[in-house]
């Protein structure tokens, strides 16, 4: 069975699939990593509440909020930003 056309190409494709789900958990956590590093060094400490609400976010909101804080000025304006952009 295992040496059949049919086994090799399912095999294959559950293979692919755990690859790219793999791949985009990665992309998500370092995405998590760099925006938690960079709003630790625009405004300090965070609460563990914001880093887990930070986590919940998806690539794409991640990505936002990395581009968002490049123009915040004041501690506040990551918590408007966090609030208008609901968990994923």
């Amino acid at each position: 069975m295992r040496e059949s056309v049919i086994y090799q190409d399912i095999l294959r494709q559950v293979l692919q699939q755990g690859l790219e789900r793999g791949l985009e958990q990665g992309k998500q956590q370092e995405g998590v990593a760099l925006v938690l590093r960079q709003l630790t060094h625009r405004i300090g400490a965070l609460a563990s509440e914001v880093k887990e609400r930070i986590r919940g976010l998806s690539i794409a909101q991640l990505e936002e909020l990395a581009e968002a804080l490049l123009d915040f000025s004041q501690p506040t304006d990551w918590m408007n930003w966090l609030e208008g952009h609901p968990d994923s």
